[in-house]
């Protein structure tokens, strides 16, 4: 997967997976330009060697020129409940800043765009794995901004020559060194039974037992934030080799082929950390599937993706040794 060294715009690139991303750019020698309004990201989160703007993506045609080999775009909120609460914010930022984006991009030439999608946008699936050709549903304002983006860029191809790939996914875990997931208020569930693991929650919460699963909760599709990182590049690498050519809009789903239950995923933090996770019982969730697992085929035939750590126990580790840095740091 080496290429010659390149000039990548990253949005959103002091969060969680757009500051992995960026560090793996940096690492596979090409030169990145982080551009994030830190409203829910981190300045110490953006990677050493990267040059960092603090701006909005609304504002991206003030800093995007000819120089640039193509755009990573995570510049966007992503939390569900917040959605239903102000959807207006969503869309506003989501879409709203994306089209700006897009209009940024065309007029500097740039003509490459990676986009972090979600398969949130197919809702509640009518059958699993999901794939690319499932039926779009999303159940969330959320999910519907990233649907609208995804729909948009198809249009930018078409008409304007875009290559671009949307990737879309459902959790992402681990951590990559120094960079790890921190969200604040903290609502995904591997850090969750991690902050009970440190002492810093009493118990975890397990919302519904009785789910047609082998345990009874929940089943998730978890993907190491590294492996998610590495699919980024290589949609990268597809498009400047031309397997994914100008006028295409590729999507592809990520997943580890498994999925997790709940329960499962705390008995896995208690044998990783050696620490005991009390749990509790709560009514379900509306809207919460059973299961949600992706279909990672066309990531595979179409990018030659294969998760390479699909162990539930190594993105737990991973996740944990970035919680006890965070701790050390009283962070």
């Amino acid at each position: 997967m080496t290429t010659a060294a390149k000039r990548y715009l990253v949005t959103g690139g002091a969060g969680y997976v757009g500051g992995v991303v960026a560090a793996h750019l940096l690492e596979r020698g090409h030169r990145v330009t982080v551009l994030d309004d830190l409203s829910t990201g981190f300045a110490e989160a953006v990677p050493a060697g990267a040059e960092f703007i603090e701006g909005r993506v609304q504002d991206a045609a003030q800093w995007l020129d000819g120089s640039y080999d193509g755009v990573l775009h995570f510049a966007a909120f992503s939390q569900v409940g917040e959605s239903v609460a102000r959807p207006e914010k969503y869309w506003e930022n989501n879409v709203g800043g994306t089209t700006a984006l897009l209009a940024a991009m065309r007029s500097a030439g740039v003509r490459r765009l990676v986009f972090s999608s979600t398969a949130a946008t197919y809702g509640e699936p009518e059958a699993v794995p999901i794939t690319e050709t499932a039926p779009t549903a999303p159940t969330s304002p959320y999910g519907a901004s990233k649907l609208a983006v995804d729909h948009m860029i198809g249009g930018e191809c078409a008409a304007h020559g875009l290559a671009a790939v949307s990737l879309r996914y459902f959790n992402v875990a681990g951590a990559h060194g120094p960079l790890g997931e921190r969200h604040e208020p903290e609502s995904h569930l591997i850090p969750l039974v991690l902050q009970v693991a440190l002492g810093r929650r009493e118990a975890i919460s397990v919302y519904g037992e009785d789910y047609p699963t082998p345990d009874g909760t929940c089943v998730r599709d978890y993907i190491h934030v590294a492996d998610l990182a590495e699919a980024h590049l290589l949609a990268l690498v597809a498009m400047t080799a031309g397997t994914v050519p100008a006028g295409e809009h590729l999507i592809c789903n990520l997943g580890n082929g498994n999925g997790f239950s709940v329960r499962e995923v705390i008995e896995t933090v208690r044998k990783v950390t050696g620490h005991p996770v009390p749990e509790t019982t709560a009514p379900r969730r509306p809207g919460d599937p059973a299961v949600l697992v992706a279909s990672a085929e066309a990531a595979r035939e179409r990018l030659g993706w294969t998760p390479s750590r699909p162990d539930l126990a190594d993105v737990v580790a991973d996740a944990w040794a970035f919680a006890r840095l965070r701790g050390e740091e009283g962070a």
